[in-house]
């Protein structure tokens, strides 16, 4: 299938495919026209790079899944790596939120004294 029936199939764009087999996670062939053509089982591995992009990961920590991208990443247990990757993942944004929390109280702060309500 060519770029643009796969970005249709899996809810992409063509750019973010390019993006996903320069960093190595699918692979396409040429066609003698230049156009890149992709296996149909390359969606499969399209829509769980997508779920694991959905949750928060990102795609350094999904290269981490490659072994397992072909089939249903949910349907299995989850790895000891995969895990360590989720809660790593999970305190970054939750060391994140808590930055922003604080910016945020900081302006509300900023705006209380300046007779505003936040």
């Amino acid at each position: 299938m060519r770029i643009g029936e796969l970005a249709g199939a899996t809810g992409t764009t063509p750019r973010a495919l390019r993006h996903y087999e320069q960093q190595g996670l699918i692979t396409s062939t040429r066609a003698a026209n230049g156009y890149r053509e992709y296996d149909a089982r390359t969606a499969v591995r399209v829509r769980n790079i997508r779920r694991l992009l959905e949750a928060g990961l990102t795609l350094d920590d999904v290269r981490a899944f490659l072994p397992c991208l072909d089939g249903d990443v949910t349907a299995g247990p989850a790895s000891a790596k995969g895990l360590k990757i989720a809660r790593d993942r999970l305190a970054v944004l939750d060391a994140r939120i808590a930055a922003q929390a604080a910016v945020r109280e900081r302006l509300a702060a900023a705006l209380r004294d300046a007779g505003e309500s936040a």
